[in-house]
């Protein structure tokens, strides 16, 4: 699963890499569910790249009330095709989750390691990811998404069993074609990312809090 997560890429520098003006902002060491976080879209105006902030737990379009976004942080990759809160945003609202690295819990008896999961040269890289757009009875619009998630490479196994689903850049443009809305082909994408590209990296517990989010959150530790 993907519970929590880092972008501290400088804004210039995600800009570049990614080909879309992103939003500035600070280095964030936690994010956590529910809170805002920038995905990359295509603007069905354009056709181009666009950069947008969404609130990380999808709302879907037909929901009673937003609180079902606390639900649903992710979604399984082998499901997202049946599941009604998935399924039409799997053809037609996909997106790319700008990311520098995700946390996961490993137990240990009673206790919890948490590992900073990254890429081995530290670079910035993308989650796949769906969007919605929710209207309450008010009147309210909120843009949502879901992080989507996958087996867990020979990496992560050890230490959890799931994963998000880690696209290289040549799978960018495929993944957001919207032309594409048979969902074979895009189920296809959806493999877990190459461990012996990645590292985990231990680190302390100030990380299990969700509303503290300072630096000294991706410092590693030493195990004993």
């Amino acid at each position: 699963m993907c519970g929590r997560f880092v972008l501290m890429t400088p804004t210039a520098s995600l800009s570049e890499k990614f080909e879309v003006e992103f939003y500035e902002e600070a280095p964030r060491y936690n994010i956590a569910p529910t809170q805002d976080i920038s995905i990359i879209r295509l603007n069905p105006a354009t056709r181009g790249r666009e950069c947008v902030r969404v609130r990380w737990g999808l709302i879907p379009s037909w929901a009673k009330d937003a609180s079902i976004g606390s639900r649903l942080l992710n979604a399984r990759c082998e499901t997202l095709h049946e599941k009604p809160a998935f399924k039409t945003s799997l053809e037609f609202r996909r997106c790319l989750v700008p990311s520098d690295g995700f946390y996961e819990w490993k137990r240990e008896g009673k206790l919890r390691q948490p590992f900073l999961l990254k890429m081995a040269d530290s670079s910035p890289f993308v989650f796949a990811g769906l969007w919605d757009r929710w209207t309450s009875q008010e009147g309210e619009s909120i843009q949502s998404c879901t992080i989507i998630t996958t087996p867990a490479n020979e990496l992560i196994a050890p230490i959890h069993d799931r994963m998000p689903a880690i696209l290289p850049p040549k799978l960018y443009d495929a993944w957001l074609d919207p032309k594409t809305k048979n969902c074979e082909p895009l189920l296809k994408l959806l493999l877990p990312f190459p461990g012996s590209l990645m590292a985990a990296v231990p680190v302390g517990d100030r990380v299990n809090r969700a509303t503290y989010e300072g630096p000294d959150c991706i410092e590693p530790i030493t195990l004993e």
